[in-house]
C-alpha cells in the first residue's frame, strides 16, 4: 500500500488470514492495537504464545486441553453411554454452552472429502471404533454439508455393522427464524422431522 508502514501491513496481513476476517476488519484490528499501550500488546502476544505452548490434544477425545485427559473425559459425572461425534475441537463449545449435554465427545479431525484427498484413514474413525460398545448411543453431529452428511452416513454404517446405536442431530427451523428466510433444504428437513405436540 506504500503509505502504510511495512510492520503495520504485516500485522494486517496476519489478521486477514484468520477465518471470517476480511481486509477491512484486519485493518481495524491492526489500528486498534496501534492505539493501545505496549503492555496490552505484550499481553495479547503472550496470550497467543501461551495457547501455542500450553494447549494439546486430549488423548481420549481429541479435544483441546491443558491437562491430558481433558476435563470432560476425566469427569466421572459425564455419561459413558453417550458419545457425540464432531468434526473439530471447536465444535465441543456450542454443546457445552447449552449445559444440557452430559455425555462425552469424539473429535474426527475433519470430514471425508475425496476431492481433497481426505479418506477414512485421515480421520480418527479407527480410534472411534475402539471407543464404542453396544451399550452406547453415538450421536453424529457433523455439519450439514455434503462432506459432513457423507461422513455421518459412512460412520453410521460402520457402527450398525458392530451393533452400536447411532443417531443424527435433528435439523430444522431455528428458534426465532422466519419462514421467508429459510432455505429449501432446511424447510424440507423441518417438515420431515416434525414431531407431535
Amino acid at each position: 500500500m506504500g503509505f502504510i508502514p511495512s510492520s503495520v501491513e504485516k500485522l494486517i496481513d496476519a489478521f486477514a488470514r484468520f477465518p471470517g476476517i476480511g481486509k477491512k476488519t484486519a485493518q481495524r484490528m491492526a489500528f486498534h492495537i496501534l492505539k493501545k499501550n505496549s503492555e496490552e500488546a505484550v499481553h495479547l502476544a503472550q496470550a497467543v504464545m501461551d495457547v501455542k505452548t500450553n494447549i494439546l490434544s486430549c488423548s481420549i477425545c481429541g479435544g483441546i486441553t491443558e491437562d491430558d485427559p481433558c476435563n470432560i473425559c476425566s469427569d466421572s459425572k459425564r455419561r459413558e453411554d453417550l458419545l457425540c461425534i464432531i468434526e473439530e475441537p471447536s465444535d465441543i463449545y456450542p454443546f457445552e454452552k447449552t449445559n444440557s449435554y452430559r455425555g462425552k465427545y469424539h473429535v474426527l479431525g475433519g470430514v471425508l472429502s475425496p476431492l481433497d484427498g481426505i479418506g477414512p484413514d485421515d480421520l480418527t474413525i479407527d480410534k472411534l471404533l475402539d471407543r464404542v460398545n453396544t451399550d452406547m448411543e453415538v450421536i453424529l453431529a457433523t455439519n450439514a454439508s455434503v462432506e459432513g452428511e457423507a461422513t455421518a452416513l459412512y460412520i453410521s454404517k460402520l457402527l450398525k455393522e458392530i451393533g452400536v446405536k447411532s443417531t443424527r442431530l435433528a435439523r430444522g427451523l431455528p428458534v426465532g427464524g422466519s419462514l421467508e428466510y429459510i432455505d429449501e433444504a432446511t424447510l424440507i428437513r423441518a417438515i420431515e422431522g416434525r414431531v407431535a405436540l
